[in-house]
């Protein structure tokens, strides 16, 4: 149901790392987990930090984007950072997803730092029952 668009990421990973925080015009990607449900397929994309509202998610035809942005939080006048491991900036993911899924109807859910995106599989790639015709009487095969 989903196919790998960046087969370098652990490489990405270490020059993010690197090279410091994603911008909008060259974000850093975010860990996710792709599972089928029953009739439904599930996304999850790691976003610890970052507001429901600095998330973006669309989707082009089979192309589906997630971009989210964490921004740092505001300090008061007399704090100096000691340490600073979070990282910060923009994050993005694209996936292709096959035709097989119903992109109209993507459910999306934001708890505890986890986007959790639910697409249901459509009808046509659903099992059915065909019948065939044999002289008068028709008989059904499962497919």
């Amino acid at each position: 149901m989903l196919m790998r668009t960046d087969p370098f990421r652990e490489l990405d990973r270490l020059a993010q790392q690197l090279m410091g925080p994603g911008t909008w015009s060259k974000p850093s990607a975010m860990p996710m987990d792709a599972y089928r449900e029953g009739d439904e397929y599930v996304v999850a994309f790691d976003l610890p930090g970052v507001s429901a509202d600095a998330i973006d998610i669309d989707v082009e035809r089979n192309m589906l984007t997630v971009k989210a942005e964490r921004r740092p939080a505001a300090k008061a006048e007399h704090v100096q950072m000691e340490l600073s491991e979070r990282p910060l900036g923009v994050f993005s993911r694209q996936i292709v997803l096959a035709d097989t899924l119903d992109t109209e109807h993507i459910q999306a859910d934001y708890d505890a730092g986890v986007l959790t995106l639910r697409i249901p599989i459509a009808e046509r790639a659903k099992p059915r029952k065909i019948s065939i015709g044999v002289g008068s009487g028709h008989k059904e095969i499962s497919g």
